[in-house]
Order: structure tokens, then C-alpha cells, then sequence
């Protein structure tokens, strides 16, 4: 599984994510298994853990251990997926690092890294339909300016979007390479990586609708929590990290607070730590990819 994909704040996440033994929780992104076997191990033989992964890759780490129940669907639907498997009463925990596996960035052929020459795909899902190819040669220049600077914050987004669209016209940009092609002019020289980190992530973001999934799993992940059941989410970058903030802090993605008729705030959860919890300088340089990982507490009013 270490090699799949090398868990994020393994011990942090799980301590605060467990506080009944003999409970039942949710690993939304089930990836290389790392969150959820660590889980598995602290508890009861009468725990049990929902896992969630839409990539079929991850399927094939799933451990032997009949307290595993592991669900080939989005996030988006767990509130679904836990009424069905008959947790009427809710769950004791919920844990979601959203971060994407080392296995999709270092599989060439997947798309997700610039570091590869690969068809520009994308897909966390692969029986999708719409891949990164498909955004970059049939959005409008206006879309893929707003894809750029809403998902990726990239500074001129209206000029490189400009210069996809230009580029397109000669031929299709089916893959990375093309891609970067197209943009070269607007990399800087000696931190070009850096801009194609943030093109790459805005276009992941549009081809897996990751805003979208995060803003109804967290509805569902507290319409799935008993009271006193803990929300526990692993950030990597701003715009996640925003959302999941506001929605601790109100119950909506926009941070709009909202008092019942006697002046009280009406928010379902309370925050459990004021401050992120960020990764100990030993553990980003063991892995340079926990650099960015932010992780919020919270537990169910």
C-alpha cells in the first residue's frame, strides 16, 4: 500500500478521529488503504469501517478483514451509502484526506502529472466520460479563463486561456506535452513547474467536479454523524481548505452564519482545533507531497 500511496498525517487524523473503539466509521478516500488499515488496528473486533474510492485502481488494496466494507463510489454520496448499509443512527466518525494518490500522479498514463508525456486525462473515475483533453478543446475561451483562475489561481488566466484556444485551432491538444507547448510563453523560467502545478490542478479539479463532490459530501457527512461524531478532513490546497473552514465554522460552504429566533448560531458542528493541524518537518521530508496538508477537526453539536 506504501507504495500506492503514503498516508498523510497517519496518526494525527486517526487519534482524533476515533473515540469508541467498538465504533463505526467512514474512510472516504480509501486510496492506498494507509487511513483506513491504521484505523482497522485500533479497533474492536465489533468496529466496523464504510471506505469509500471511485478510482477501480484502489480497489485492489483492499485488506482482508471482514470489519471493511469497501464502496467503489464518490464521496459525494455517503449519507447514501450509510443509510444503506443500516447505520440509521449515524456513524461515530468520518475521516477524508483529499488529497490525490501518489499511484494516479506517478501513473504516466492517467494524465494528472506534467512530469509525463501521457494523453491529458484525469479521470479519478475512469468509466467517465469528460477527460482534461475534452475541457481544454471544447470550453470557450471565457470558460477556460474561469477554470484557470477559480480552480487553479493562475495569474494571467485570460491571456493563457487566450493562447489554448489559439493553439487548438492548429490541432487538437490531446495530450500533456501539447499542452505545455501551448503555454510555454507564459512559463517563467526557472519555476515553470510551479505554473503547471496550478494549470494541472484547475483542470483536475473541472475534470473530477471536486468542488462540487466536497460541498455534498460535507452535507452528507453530517446529515452520517451521531452527535458527538467527529469530522475529520486532510486540505491541500486554499480553495479546499477554505470551504471546509467556512463549513466547520457555519454549516455552508460560504461561511454565512445563521442564528435560530433566540440570537444562537445554528451551525451542526463545532470546531475541534482553532488552527489547522500541519505535518512535523519529519514527515514532509520523508514525503515532500505532505508539505501543503492541512487538517480541521470537528465534532457533531
Amino acid at each position: 500500500m506504501s507504495e500506492y500511496h503514503i498516508p498523510v498525517l497517519l496518526d494525527e487524523s486517526v487519534t482524533a478521529l476515533i473515540g469508541n473503539v467498538s465504533g463505526v466509521y467512514a474512510d472516504a478516500t480509501f486510496g492506498g488503504g494507509g487511513h483506513t488499515s491504521e484505523i482497522l488496528s485500533r479497533l474492536s473486533p465489533q468496529g466496523r469501517v464504510l471506505a469509500f474510492d471511485r478510482d477501480a485502481d484502489a480497489l485492489g488494496n483492499k485488506p482482508d478483514d471482514k470489519r471493511l466494507t469497501l464502496i467503489h463510489n464518490n464521496f459525494r454520496f455517503i449519507y447514501n451509502f450509510v443509510m444503506y448499509e443500516g447505520y440509521r443512527d449515524g456513524i461515530d466518525g468520518i475521516l477524508a484526506d483529499l488529497g490525490v494518490s501518489s499511484h494516479q500522479f506517478d501513473t504516466a498514463e492517467r494524465g494528472f502529472s506534467f512530469r509525463y508525456d501521457a494523453p491529458l486525462d484525469m479521470r479519478m473515475n475512469k468509466e467517465a466520460e469528460t477527460t482534461a483533453a475534452d475541457i481544454i478543446n471544447s470550453s470557450s475561451e471565457d470558460e477556460l479563463e474561469r477554470i484557470l483562475r477559480l480552480y487553479g489561481e493562475v495569474d494571467g488566466s485570460r491571456r493563457m486561456a487566450r493562447m489554448i484556444c489559439a493553439a487548438r485551432e492548429q490541432s487538437p491538444i490531446n495530450t500533456t506535452a501539447q499542452l505545455d507547448k501551448a503555454i510555454e510563453g507564459m512559463l517563467p523560467k526557472f519555476a515553470a513547474h510551479k505554473s503547471l502545478a496550478k494549470v494541472y490542478q484547475a483542470l483536475r479539479i473541472e475534470v473530477n467536479q471536486e468542488m462540487r463532490s466536497l460541498e455534498k459530501f460535507l452535507d452528507g457527512a453530517v446529515k452520517s454523524l451521531k452527535s458527538g461524531g467527529r469530522l475529520v478532513v486532510i486540505t491541500y490546497h486554499s480553495l479546499e481548505d477554505r470551504m471546509v473552514k467556512n463549513f466547520i465554522k457555519s454549516g455552508n460552504i460560504d461561511g454565512k452564519m445563521e442564528k435560530d429566533l433566540y440570537g444562537a448560531v445554528t451551525a451542526p458542528l463545532r470546531a475541534v482545533n482553532r488552527k489547522p493541524v500541519l505535518p512535523q518537518e519529519s514527515e514532509i521530508a520523508a514525503n515532500t507531497r505532505a508539505r501543503s496538508a492541512k487538517m480541521r477537526i470537528a465534532e457533531k453539536i
